[in-house]
């Protein structure tokens, strides 16, 4: 089973805002779709809560919710977790993908084996932030480069 990380970061590492992703890249959401279908995603409840309804739960994807609380999602289709070990232990497919929020990906980062960023070159405001990461634990392996951002994936050391 591979865990990855994956998520879109400013410059100053906001990743979100309110309970929302403070800008919209089209060519990010597409690229997120082609990585993540066919596979599981595991999501804290808030970020699945912030999904627009025509997303809940993601489609073609197994969808995991991790909550402490007395939450129902109105898909039968959704699985819950209450602990990471809990949503590895329901996950069907190969690949897991870590959706999010910033909890999930700080509690993450020490188990995940790869990490697949959309860099934006842009500061925004925001009150959620991407967990810091270290050079010594995370190798960069592949780039694609864009004007507004660049797609990077790394790989646990």
């Amino acid at each position: 089973m591979k865990k990855i990380i994956i998520a879109a970061v400013a410059e100053n590492d906001v990743i979100g805002k309110d309970g929302e992703i403070p800008w919209h890249i089209p060519k990010d959401l597409q690229h997120f779709k082609e990585k993540t279908t066919g596979h599981t995603v595991v999501m804290g409840r808030k970020t699945f809560e912030s999904l627009p309804d025509s997303f809940t739960p993601l489609p073609d994807r197994e969808n995991i919710v991790l909550t402490r609380s007395d939450f129902s999602p109105k898909n039968e289709s959704v699985k819950l977790a209450n602990s990471l070990d809990e949503a590895w232990e329901k996950a069907e497919s190969e690949k897991i993908f870590i959706i999010g929020g910033a909890g999930i990906y700080r509690q993450t980062m020490s188990e995940a084996d790869k990490m697949i960023l959309t860099e934006i070159h842009e500061e925004y405001k925001g009150d959620t932030y991407f967990p810091e990461f270290s050079e010594e634990n995370w190798k960069e392996v592949e780039r694609e480069e864009h004007r507004e951002f660049d797609f990077a994936e790394y790989s646990s050391n």
